[in-house]
């Protein structure tokens, strides 16, 4: 059985003082309720002693508080590499005296709905809504007019209700740009990937990349077109350099077409950087296992996180909802070399 855990009565008897004071001191409000510091000092000391934790669940239905958020997302909970979200979402909500609950519905409706319904069950004062992938979305009904901040996700709504956090992609495809032409390099780019109007990071990135060497006066050779999947990259680049002079600079939408282009370079004879530059986007940790380590721009899942919760518990900014970018840093590696 247990140990019966201590009552506020019994912290407040050993103390010497009434119950109210004591609940006065553990609550951080000795100081507008004028009481003594000696006072304060044998609650806090008879709290240590008696092990005294307070009853949460009863002080939630007194405030109808509980310090609680729920993040709800598709499968970025099972992602190792997106995960990191969840890090930064709890790290930000630990700062902040808050409990992060994790809910996983790997896109099907009902058990999100479930999950919902079970979260508000539990009184959770507000909620994260996530998306493994960054995409347009409905927030669902049963979260309108609560606290909700979209997390990787945004919504098409004329007027938003709540913000969404996601990554800078433009800005992070300028960066592409800005990388490849402080290189020295103005010819022979090509993309690599496909940038489909529907895939939100892909459409983003290449803008970014044309205003970028649009601003510097260069221009795309062309598109390697290949699914975002190393096999398919592989045999879309092997294709291409068997059809053609070989690129001076490969743009890759994502490290895992990156590694398809490096087999394929690697069979056609060609070294990394001295014939062709590669860059990618994302910078998981394949970037790192590749040799030469590959130049990319990171995704900050971790501040992507952690600015999503802090932005739900800024009473400030609830009444202003807005589309909030997150910078994706350039990880310089070895992979970029001169013409």
């Amino acid at each position: 059985m247990p140990p019966q855990r201590a009552t506020l009565l019994q912290v407040a008897q050993r103390a010497g003082v009434s119950r109210s004071t004591a609940s006065f001191v553990l609550a951080g409000r000795h100081v507008d309720m004028r009481i003594s510091e000696d006072a304060r000092q044998r609650v806090l000391r008879a709290a240590q002693e008696l092990d005294y934790r307070p009853n949460l669940m009863a002080r939630s239905l007194r405030t109808k508080v509980t310090r609680t958020i729920a993040l709800v997302s598709d499968t970025l909970a099972s992602d190792p590499y997106a995960g990191r979200a969840i890090h930064g979402a709890l790290a930000a909500a630990v700062a902040h005296g808050h409990l992060l609950f994790i809910g996983e519905t790997e896109g099907d409706s009902v058990v999100e709905e479930k999950l919902i319904s079970d979260f508000l069950d539990r009184q959770v004062d507000a909620f994260v809504y996530a998306s493994m992938f960054t995409r347009y979305v409905r927030v669902p009904k049963l979260l309108q007019g609560r606290p909700v901040v979209l997390l990787n996700c945004l919504t098409r709504a004329a007027r938003p209700t709540c913000h969404s956090i996601i990554p800078d992609e433009v800005a992070a495809g300028w960066s592409a740009a800005k990388v490849v032409a402080e290189a020295g390099h103005r010819e022979g780019i090509h993309l690599v990937g496909n940038p489909a109007h529907h895939v939100f990071a892909g459409r983003e990135r290449l803008a970014g990349i044309r205003e970028g060497f649009g601003a510097a006066g260069i221009k795309l050779a062309g598109t390697i077109a290949c699914e975002w999947w190393p096999d398919s990259a592989y045999e879309a680049v092997s294709a291409a350099l068997a059809a053609g002079p070989p690129p001076k600079v490969l743009i890759c939408l994502n490290d895992r077409v990156a590694l398809g282009a490096y087999q394929a370079l690697r069979e056609a004879g060609l070294t990394i950087p001295d014939d062709v530059s590669v860059l990618s986007f994302d910078d998981s940790d394949l970037a790192a296992w590749l040799r030469p380590q590959l130049t990319s721009i990171s995704l900050p899942h971790y501040q992507l996180g952690w600015q999503a919760v802090e932005t739900l518990l800024d009473p400030a900014g609830r009444d202003r909802p807005a589309v909030r970018r997150v910078s994706m840093p350039v990880r310089y590696r070895a992979s970029i070399g001169k013409p």
